[in-house]
């Protein structure tokens, strides 16, 4: 059987996607799978060993709808289900399956509060889309795959012992996603340990502030100098890893990393917290809890709608801290 599996973005929507690879390639044996995604995601897939072909676009399925009709596949399974994969689909014309996106249930969430959404992890809905195919959850984490190219040298690049330092993520797609400076330096003074910065290079300008503001003497800043898959190396060589809810945050859950996550506009509930099917303690989740305007969104905003951005302001510096520092001797 050949089949296509969907999914465009992001980078930890397309992570929590690994789980189904593996499963239906280990439960169908003979199955051919091939991957869509967009471009600027293909780093996260077009290493893994459960994937014959990875076929990318940048705006349009036009760009490869040709190629996708001439492999012949026999289904598809749509990760994403939106407009675009429903186009696909019909001009595909072969059998699918999509997840159930529950997107009226994540409107009340987000509108009204209502939570009518059901208590289960976005990896489950995810496999309620291949039961059709008889593939199951198989109750295993995450996978992320490097290349030996990818794979980092903490002592001697960074002047870090593996298992012995804290990775701290400090960037996220959206602004009320992030903690705000003033609250990092103040986690970062509080923990014992060494720590180093990742983020890209939008992050490089937050982690040099944060560099020149904290006394934590044993900080590292690698915001920018990293590709994601060098990235995923340092995390996977953490003892823990603080992070917002973000791409890196369900990378370091496919290393099974102790996991300290810090919740803004974005709320758990929506099904999107780390991913420890075996290992219900392996993380831990921060928010200010009971605000009436919170979750004000299911993805984000560059500025707080309210102005007063509480879910972050509000955020615990010591609780943060101290729990990181718990994991890091556990």
């Amino acid at each position: 059987m050949k089949i296509l599996v969907v999914r465009f973005s992001s980078i930890g929507d397309i992570v929590l996607t690994t789980p189904i690879l593996r499963a239906i390639k280990r439960q169908l044996p003979n199955s051919e799978i091939h991957y869509l995604t967009k471009k600027k995601f293909s780093a996260l897939v077009e290493v893994n060993p459960h994937l014959s072909r990875v076929f990318t676009i940048e705006k349009s399925i036009q760009e490869v709808l040709p190629q996708l009709i001439a492999e012949q596949y026999d289904f598809l399974v749509d990760l994403h289900n939106n407009l675009r994969t429903a186009s696909l689909k019909r001009k595909l014309r072969i059998p699918s399956v999509a997840f159930p996106k529950l997107n009226v249930a994540k409107w009340l969430l987000v509108n009204f509060k209502w939570n009518k959404l059901p208590k289960v992890h976005i990896v489950d809905r995810y496999f309620e889309a291949v039961k059709s195919i008889q593939v199951v959850n198989d109750g295993k984490p995450c996978e992320f795959f490097l290349l030996p190219e990818d794979e980092v040298d903490v002592t001697e690049q960074f002047q870090l012992k593996t298992k012995q330092f804290v990775a701290l993520a400090i960037g996220a797609q959206f602004a009320t996603k992030r903690l705000p400076t003033r609250k990092l330096v103040e986690i970062i003074n509080q923990i014992d340990h060494p720590v180093i910065l990742l983020g890209g290079l939008g992050d490089a300008e937050i982690a040099t502030e944060i560099c020149t503001k904290t006394k934590h003497k044993q900080l590292v800043n690698a915001c920018g100098e990293l590709t994601l898959r060098q990235s995923a190396s340092v995390v996977k060589q953490a003892a823990v890893i603080l992070t917002h809810d973000t791409g890196l945050m369900h990378i370091a859950s496919a290393f099974q990393v102790p996991t300290v996550s810090v919740w803004g506009n974005t709320v758990p509930a929506l099904g999107m917290y780390p991913y420890f099917p075996s290992n219900k303690t392996g993380f831990s989740m921060h928010e200010v809890k009971n605000l009436a305007c919170r979750p004000c969104s299911k993805i984000g905003f560059q500025a707080c709608p309210k102005k007063h951005f509480n879910c972050m302001e509000q955020q615990n510096s010591e609780a943060i801290s101290s729990d990181v520092n718990q994991r890091f001797n556990q």
